[in-house]
């Protein structure tokens, strides 16, 4: 009656009869995961919760860059072909092992690891206390449960704006038309197309649908219902799933979203109901979202059921499939967040540039909406005509396009203040958001808390005062002057004798 139900048979968690090993991923917050990860050693036992090991293997280049040292060392001239021969045959030979950056393999109590598989330290660390799987857990994971307690921004995002606006995520309902409007176009939000360079949904920010090729996919698919945003979720996960393959079917016009496949779930359930017997179905999907596509009997009985040609083409290019029920926890955190942009904006726009906002243009976003409009034309202009790092200009028009929209949605910024700035919050003031102390170029987390702890002592009397107490240096104290930071703050502080 809540409206949470999505049509997920428990089966693709465990399988018809128990005979599928399970998958469970768990997402916390990245401040929390290493206390998860000691309560799971506590729930089953330290001697049966071990790290999912890695095996870190040599790559085509590295592996040919040794046969040229090999080369110089002897002194022996290689022909080109004999040079790819031996690089091939060195390529993925085991260069290091390593850790998952968050699985961790559980082994049944009436079993020890190595009835599995032998132990170790990642990178044969002999001084750490980890001990991980000796074989990959690619190799072993059909014989032992994976749990991955992984860390993750988004429940921390979530955190943030329950704490902001006393209202509990839990309760937000999942079917809010003007919601579902966001993830089609920019109405919700007032703003019109084309003042956002390449921005037609109102998604920026928003968790698993805020990325460019998200936002094209939801611009070719127009959603109308939170299943279709599930739907969209697993084609955007899955590979060789959308592009060449479901994509083309909706585009055409030839299958709609609603009966594309999107997720693994999709073709049990609709081999079940074209009359397959469930174990069939079952161990079809299982193929399928492997990669190993049809075998002929299975191709003969989905053809005499009356599978579609298309369906089964489908089929045949997948590589990987997405479950639905990862998918319908994204979209669930996902449209709980898009709540919040729509009906709670400042606390939304506090979280993202708190969280997410590495990469904060201080001097372009406190000049306004043109200029940040600008930067996101000509993203890889910087100071005196360098060019930027690739990675450094697509971070800053990640959070440039979300400073943009907040800047069109008639909200702004409040600049550096010495005195009112948080070290690492953006807060809300009135119908602004203070930039912290962080964002200001060179000015790091621990001077921004030494000048924190500093004022909560005592009051500053001057700028003098501010570097005798605080670990700030004289270049940064040049960048704060430029912003203003000080407000009427003096050089030094003027004392009358009497």
């Amino acid at each position: 009656m809540k409206k949470y139900g999505q049509t997920i048979p428990f089966e693709t968690f465990m399988g018809f009869k128990g005979n599928k090993v399970p998958d469970i991923d768990l997402n916390f917050s990245g401040e929390y995961q290493a206390k998860a990860h000691r309560f799971i050693e506590e729930l089953f036992g330290s001697e049966h919760v071990f790290r999912a090991g890695t095996i870190s293997t040599v790559a085509e280049k590295t592996a040919f860059g040794y046969v040229l040292r090999y080369e110089e060392a002897t002194g022996e001239a290689l022909s080109e072909i004999e040079k790819e021969r031996l690089a091939k045959s060195i390529a993925g030979v085991k260069r290091t092992t390593g850790q998952h950056p968050g699985g961790l393999m559980i082994v049944p109590k009436n079993y020890e690891v190595y009835d599995f598989t032998p132990v170790q330290h990642p990178a044969n660390d002999r001084h750490t206390e980890i001990k991980t799987t000796h074989f990959d857990y690619n190799s072993i994971h059909e014989d032992l449960v994976k749990i991955d307690a992984l860390g993750h921004d988004d429940p921390t995002f979530m955190r943030f704006l329950q704490d902001c606006t006393n209202v509990n995520p839990i309760s937000i309902p999942m079917d809010d038309r003007k919601v579902i409007e966001l993830f089609s176009g920019l109405r919700p939000l007032k703003i019109r197309k084309g003042e956002i360079p390449d921005v037609e949904t109102g998604t920026l920010g928003v968790p698993e649908f805020g990325t460019a090729f998200v936002r094209g996919m939801l611009k070719e698919t127009k959603p109308k219902s939170f299943a279709d945003l599930v739907r969209i979720s697993g084609l955007s996960h899955g590979t060789d799933v959308w592009l060449n393959n479901s994509r083309d079917l909706i585009v055409t016009g030839k299958t709609p979203l609603s009966e594309v496949i999107a997720c693994r779930d999709d073709i049990m359930i609709d081999l079940i109901q074209r009359g397959l017997e469930p174990i069939q179905a079952f161990s079809i999907m299982e193929r399928v979202r492997k990669g190993k596509g049809l075998s002929r009997e299975e191709e003969a009985l989905m053809t005499e059921k009356g599978v579609p040609e298309w369906f089964m083409e489908s089929c045949r290019k997948i590589k990987y499939l997405f479950p639905k029920a990862h998918a319908v926890a994204y979209v669930s955190m996902g449209f709980r967040v898009a709540f919040f942009k729509l009906y709670f904006p400042l606390a939304f726009y506090s979280a993202f540039f708190t969280i997410k906002g590495w990469d904060f243009d201080l001097p372009a976003i406190l000049k306004g909406p043109k200029k940040v409009r600008e930067c996101l034309l000509s993203p890889n202009d910087g100071k005196n005509g360098e060019t930027k790092s690739r990675q450094k200009a697509d971070g800053e028009k990640f959070v440039n396009e979300v400073a943009l929209e907040m800047l069109l949605r008639g909200f702004s910024f409040l600049p550096v203040d010495i005195i009112r700035s948080h070290p690492h919050r953006f807060e809300i003031e009135g119908q602004s958001l203070r930039i912290p102390l962080n964002k200001v170029p060179g000015l790091g987390e621990k001077v921004a808390l030494s000048i924190k702890k500093a004022r909560e002592e005592k009051s500053f009397s001057s700028i003098e005062d501010i570097k005798k107490r605080t670990s700030i240096s004289n270049t940064v104290i040049d960048l704060l002057k430029q912003y203003n930071a000080f407000g009427d703050l003096s050089e030094s502080a003027q004392y009358t004798l009497f």
